[in-house]
């Protein structure tokens, strides 16, 4: 079982503009949809569960943890996939993107483990590729490739199938149905966390439902078809 993630008064704000207000929560299912409108604090408050930024104030805990303090603790618990897989490669062939996190965790052979991965992957004729030839789908697919190597127990879902197409995107979605890590994902799409344990709706930052997916994914669609309906997007921010 992975450590709780237990959010406790957790708030962030960005140049004085507050993003995240007073989430207190504790993120103990195997799967969880985090769902938004875009602004509405997703990816901020994934980035705070992973410790790539602190609270401006309140909590953050995996188990014991202070991700945001403990960065290489954290690297054993949780692993982040981001939207746009270029954020995320460093290395120009696929062998050294794979071995990097193991060397960050100082395992004993990093070449070794990767072998043994593409193999199990059935894509052993990656290992020399350059990066920057493969697909979108393929970049995509390697950096979670590079996430499951280093074993975290829960994996954070940036939009995972976004920019993919159908294809790629059922490929993905089986592959990440099988894993035996939690995964808490993101989205603006309620279709593709339906069959989450527990979906969190975030709106403006803060928490509007916290509950199993029939009960939330009817008030979010609702809201978003009444919003649609009218010139939601006619006001400038401030």
């Amino acid at each position: 079982m992975p450590a709780p993630i237990t959010l406790s008064h957790a708030s962030y704000a960005a140049s004085g503009k507050p993003i995240l207000h007073d989430l207190t929560l504790t993120l103990t299912e195997a799967r969880i949809g985090i769902l938004g409108q875009n602004g509405s604090g997703k990816t901020t408050l994934l980035r705070l569960i992973a410790g790539l930024i602190a609270p401006t104030s309140g909590t953050v805990r995996i188990g014991q943890t202070d991700p945001a303090k403990d960065r290489k603790a954290a690297l054993t618990q949780i692993g982040i996939l981001f939207q746009n897989p270029d954020h995320q490669i460093l290395f120009p062939t696929v062998e050294e993107e794979l071995a990097f996190g193991l060397t960050q965790q100082n395992h004993p052979n990093p070449a070794a483990a990767v072998t043994d991965l593409l193999k199990e992957e059935n894509r052993t004729h990656w290992a020399k590729a350059p990066t920057h030839t493969l697909s979108q789908g393929q970049r995509h697919y390697l950096c979670l490739l590079s996430i499951l190597l280093m074993n975290p127990q829960t994996l954070l879902l940036d939009e995972p199938f976004a920019g993919l197409d159908l294809p790629t995107q059922t490929r993905l979605k089986r592959r990440l149905n099988t894993l035996p890590q939690q995964t808490i994902t993101i989205t603006h799409d309620p279709a593709s966390v339906s069959d989450a344990d527990r979906i969190l709706w975030l709106d403006q930052g803060r928490l509007r439902a916290d509950g199993p997916p029939a009960t939330v994914l009817p008030l979010f669609t609702a809201e978003m078809d009444r919003l649609g309906a009218t010139d939601a997007d006619t006001d400038l921010p401030c």
